[in-house]
């Protein structure tokens, strides 16, 4: 199954870095992509090669997309809406954060749920959307690590903590 990474112009790398890391280092099978396919400039200044147009997925085979904030009229467009409603139809993971999370409420799919827009927390899980705010970016890699099954045991998970958010020494 496929973790999509939805990029655009001026999206926002560093909100997502952590959870892409998590993905990478657990074998996640990682597709990054744009609405055309085309490379895009990422609001840190990367130039980024996205490896597919969205047109090109196959929904059956997506286990989670990924929406960082940045300028999102880029990806406020009927394709974009359309997928993210029919893989939220489907109880794919949605994780959106920042900006990210206005497309999914301009999708309609945070209607009648709990998140940031709707409660005062930084990040929130409501069954299959996660939504944080822009400076919660290791939360949200670690409720949708959790969210992915992507820790051994509860163990792992902790020092995942300890270390990304409490910045605890790795014990060697």
């Amino acid at each position: 199954m496929k973790d999509i990474v939805l990029l655009y112009d001026n999206c926002c790398i560093y909100e997502i870095v952590i959870l892409n890391y998590f993905l990478k280092f657990t074998d996640g099978d990682i597709l990054f992509c744009s609405v055309d396919g085309d490379t895009v400039r990422a609001a840190e200044g990367y130039s980024i090669n996205p490896e597919l147009p969205l047109k090109e997925i196959d929904l059956s085979q997506v286990r989670s997309v990924i929406v960082p904030g940045g300028e999102i009229a880029h990806i406020d467009r009927p394709a974009v809406l359309d997928m993210l409603r029919r893989l939220n139809a489907g109880g794919v993971l949605i994780a959106a954060i920042c900006a990210g999370v206005d497309i999914l409420e301009r999708a309609g799919i945070l209607d009648g749920r709990k998140s940031v827009h709707s409660a005062d927390a930084d990040c929130i899980r409501d069954g299959n959307i996660i939504t944080a705010r822009a400076n919660a970016y290791v939360d949200f890699a670690i409720e949708a690590g959790k969210a992915l099954d992507l820790f051994e045991d509860e163990r792992d998970l902790q020092e995942t903590i300890d270390f990304w958010k409490l910045f605890k020494r790795a014990e060697v």
